[in-house]
C-alpha cells in the first residue's frame, strides 16, 4: 500500500504535518515503539506509531528521527494523547530527513492503524504472491522448471509468513519449508486430518497440537480433475496428500483461501509427476506378477526379473534377493454414497497405500522411493520389494565362515510386518474410520525367481492371519506361519465360540459375581510357564494366594493345570477369545 492511503481513509483521521512530497512510498508493514533506538527492530518500508514517551526535551527529536530515516522507513505517525500537540522541534527533524509526518488524534487507537495496515499489506502481497504461483504452475506444468513444492512453500513463508508443509496421509513430511515437523506431530496432523475428511467436515480442516493452531488443506489425487460428486470418498482419503500450515484459516478473506486453494493445485501438478515417474515400476511388478501366477517357467521369470533389477537398483551387478508384502484394503457396505452398485476400488487404494508405507527410509532404508515396484490385482496389492545385498564381510572376521563364503554379499536388511505399521497405524486407523481395515502380509526373502511363487502365497497367507486379528490396520510375517497362530484363523467361528465358551464362561462369570480375577491370573500363569513364584511376583501375590486361585479355576473347569494338554487347552481357548 502507499503512505496516501492513510489519510484516505477517514476512520483513521490522520492529520498529514509534513512530507506531502513523499506520499508514494510503499508501506510493507507497521511498527509501535517508544524506544529511543528502535534500528533493531527495523528492516524498511515500516509506518512508525510513536507515542513520544522517548522524549525528554527537544533534543531527543533530531537523533530518533535519523534513525528512523537512515532505516529507510516509510512515515512517523505520532499520537496526541501524551503531549496534546505534535512539537515543533519533530515536525522540523522530519522536514530535514524528508520522513513524512502524520499527527494521530487522542481517540484513534494505535491498534486501528495497525489493523487497517497488516489488513492492506497482507492482501497487496497475497495478490502479488498467487500471480507468482499462477506463473510458477505453468512453469510445472510444461516440465520440471518449476523446482517442486518447496519452492511455493518458500514463497509463503517469505511473503505472507506462512510456515507450511506437504505431508502424505501417513504424515511422512514430502516437503517444507524451514524446520521440519516432527515425525509424531506429522502423524497426528495426518490422523486429525483423515479423521476430519471422513466426517464429512469441510475443508480447511482445523487442529491444534502442542498449543499451536494448523489448518489443514487436501491436495486430492483424483485424476488431475474434480472428483464427480458421487465418488466415494474412501476411494482417495488413504491416498490424498495434505497441505498443513501453521495458521488458524478460520477469519482469512475469500481471497487468501483461494490463494492457498491454487498452491494445493499446484503441488498435485507435482504429484501427478511423482506418480507418473512410478509406472514404469508398477508395470515391471505386473508383468512379474502375472509370470508368477500363470505358472510361468522359473527361467521365463528370471529373465523378467533381470530387466526389473537395473530399474529398480540402479548400479546393482548381480540379480537381489526379493520379498513379497501383500495388502490388502476391505471396507463395509462397498456401494459410494448416491451411486448404488457401484463399489469402493480395494486394489487401487492398496496400491496407493502399500506405495506410501514402503517409501518411508525408516522403514525401507534410504532411496527407497526409487526401488518400489507395486501392482495390484483385484482387491489386493502386492509388492515387490529388492533387497539390495549388504557389503562382504572380510574372510576370517568374527562371526563369518572360513571359505568361499566368506566373501560373498550377505542379505541386506529385510522388512518386518511390525515395523512396517508402527508409525502409521495411528494416521491410517482414523482414515479407515468405522467401515475399512488395511492386512498386510510379509514373505520370508527368497534368492530366486524359482522361491517368487512360494514368496507370494507366504505373504498371502500371512495377511490371512492378519486379517483374524482385531483392529483396524493389522499385519503378520513369514515366521508366524510356523506358530499355532496360522491354525487359529481357520477354525470356524462357532467351533472357536463353542470351545472357548466350554473353558473360559465359568471363570468369567465368577470373576464377574465375585471379582476375583482368575481369568487374569490364569493368563499370567500360563505366560510364565506355570512358575508359581515368577508368576507370584508378576501378579504381586503371595504363593499361596496364587495356588488357591488357580485351584479354584481347575475346580470350575474339571481341567488339571499340570498337565500338558489341559494347559495347552486353556492358551488356546485365550487365544481365540
Amino acid at each position: 500500500m502507499r503512505l496516501r492511503a492513510l489519510l484516505e481513509n477517514d476512520a483513521l483521521g490522520l492529520r498529514l504535518l509534513g512530507g506531502d512530497e513523499e506520499l508514494d512510498r510503499s508501506v510493507r508493514g507497521v511498527m509501535t515503539t517508544d524506544l529511543r533506538d528502535p534500528s533493531r527492530y527495523l528492516t524498511g518500508g515500516e509506518l512508525v506509531l510513536t507515542g513520544l514517551v522517548w522524549r525528554r526535551d527537544a533534543q531527543d527529536s533530531e537523533p530518533f528521527v535519523r534513525i528512523l530515516a537512515g532505516a529507510g522507513v516509510a512515515g512517523l505517525a505520532v499520537g496526541e494523547a501524551e503531549l496534546g500537540a505534535i512539537p515543533d522541534d519533530l515536525v522540523e527533524a522530519c522536514r530535514r530527513h524528508r520522513l513524512p509526518l502524520f499527527a494521530v488524534h487522542e481517540t484513534v487507537a494505535f491498534a486501528m492503524i495497525t489493523e487497517y495496515v497488516v489488513r492492506q499489506v497482507s492482501g497487496e502481497r497475497a495478490g502479488d504472491l498467487a500471480a507468482v504461483v499462477d506463473r510458477h504452475r505453468r512453469l510445472m506444468t510444461s516440465g520440471p522448471a518449476g523446482g517442486g513444492p518447496e519452492v511455493v512453500l518458500d514463497l509463503l513463508g517469505s511473503d505472507l509468513d506462512l510456515h507450511a508443509w506437504v505431508l502424505s496421509p501417513t504424515g511422512r513430511q514430502i516437503a517444507g519449508a524451514g524446520a521440519p515437523l516432527s515425525a509424531a506431530a506429522g502423524a497426528e496432523l495426518a490422523g486429525l486430518h483423515l479423521a476430519a475428511v471422513r466426517s464429512g467436515r469441510r475443508a480447511p480442516h482445523r487442529a491444534a497440537l502442542a498449543g499451536t493452531t494448523y489448518s489443514l488443506f487436501p491436495i486430492r489425487n483424483n485424476g488431475r480433475g474434480a472428483a464427480p460428486a458421487s465418488r466415494d470418498v474412501r476411494e482417495s482419503v488413504l491416498s490424498d496428500w495434505l497441505l498443513a500450515v501453521e495458521a488458524d484459516a478460520g477469519d482469512w478473506p475469500a481471497e487468501r483461501l483461494d490463494l492457498l486453494q491454487g498452491v494445493t493445485q499446484l503441488i498435485a501438478v507435482e504429484r501427478d509427476r511423482r506418480d507418473a515417474a512410478r509406472t514404469v515400476r508398477r508395470r515391471l511388478a505386473q508383468e512379474v506378477l502375472e509370470l508368477v501366477q500363470a505358472g510361468a517357467a522359473p527361467a521365463e521369470i528370471a529373465a523378467r526379473l533381470r530387466v526389473a533389477t537395473p530399474v529398480l537398483l540402479p548400479g546393482l551387478g548381480t540379480a537381489p534377493h526379493w520379498q513379497v508384502v501383500v495388502a490388502r484394503v476391505e471396507w463395509e457396505g462397498g456401494a459410494a454414497p448416491g451411486n448404488a452398485g457401484s463399489p469402493v476400488a480395494g486394489g487401487p487404494v492398496a496400491q496407493a497405500l502399500l506405495e506410501e508405507i514402503l517409501v518411508d527410509p525408516a522403514v525401507t532404508g534410504p532411496d527407497s522411493a526409487d526401488r518400489i515396484a507395486v501392482a495390484h490385482t483385484g482387491d489386493e496389492a502386492i509388492a515387490l520389494v529388492p533387497l539390495p545385498a549388504a557389503p562382504a564381510r572380510p574372510a576370517g572376521a568374527e562371526g563369518t565362515a572360513d571359505g568361499p563364503e566368506a566373501d560373498a554379499p550377505q542379505d541386506g536388511p529385510a522388512l518386518h510386518a511390525d515395523a512396517l505399521l508402527t508409525a502409521v497405524r495411528a494416521p491410517l486407523s482414523a482414515g479407515l474410520a468405522d467401515d475399512g481395515r488395511l492386512t498386510l502380509g510379509v514373505s520370508a526373502s527368497v534368492h530366486s525367481a524359482e522361491g517368487l511363487r512360494g514368496a507370494l502365497e507366504e505373504a498371502r497367507h500371512a495377511r490371512r492371519v492378519a486379517a483374524a486379528r482385531p483392529g483396524r490396520v493389522c499385519a503378520a510375517g513369514h515366521h508366524e506361519l510356523a506358530s499355532h497362530v496360522l491354525l487359529l484363523p481357520f477354525v470356524p467361528d462357532d467351533v472357536r465360540r463353542a470351545f472357548t465358551a466350554r473353558l473360559l464362561d465359568p471363570l468369567r462369570e465368577y470373576d464377574r459375581r465375585h471379582r476375583a480375577e482368575l481369568i487374569p491370573t490364569l493368563e499370567a500363569f500360563l505366560d510364565c510357564d506355570g512358575s508359581w513364584t515368577r508368576c507370584a511376583a508378576r501378579l504381586h501375590l503371595h504363593v499361596n494366594t496364587l495356588r488357591y486361585r488357580v485351584g479354584r479355576i481347575e475346580q470350575l473347569t474339571g481341567r488339571d493345570l499340570a498337565r500338558l494338554e489341559d494347559k495347552l487347552d486353556f492358551f488356546l481357548a485365550l487365544r481365540m477369545s
